[in-house]
């Protein structure tokens, strides 16, 4: 799914699991839709237990820290899994080349 942020002029794109919790996550932020977040629970969990927490936060972000089921104020649109799948591997893309 999707949703719109006006006040920081973010789309957020979600992979969601059968719980309601987000397993990947991209943030877009402006007129260009720059990425500035992609970001996968598993990745995270992994570079948590191998002490990498930060360095993974500061490159790819983080996924949101509450199923969907407990967040307000939103409307999402939803997405298919390929035009969710197409939106996170160009963000990868963007964001690895950043940081290369």
């Amino acid at each position: 799914m999707r949703c719109y942020w006006d006040e920081e002029d973010v789309w957020f794109y979600f992979e969601v699991d059968v719980n309601g919790w987000v397993t990947r996550q991209v943030e877009l932020q402006g007129p260009e839709l720059t990425p500035i977040a992609a970001a996968s629970l598993d990745e995270w969990q992994q570079a948590d237990e191998a002490g990498r927490l930060d360095e993974y936060d500061t490159r790819f972000g983080i996924t949101a820290e509450l199923p969907v089921s407990e967040w307000e104020g939103h409307d999402p649109e939803q997405l298919t899994f390929e035009g969710f799948e197409e939106i996170w591997q160009a963000a990868r893309r963007q964001i690895a080349s950043q940081h290369s």
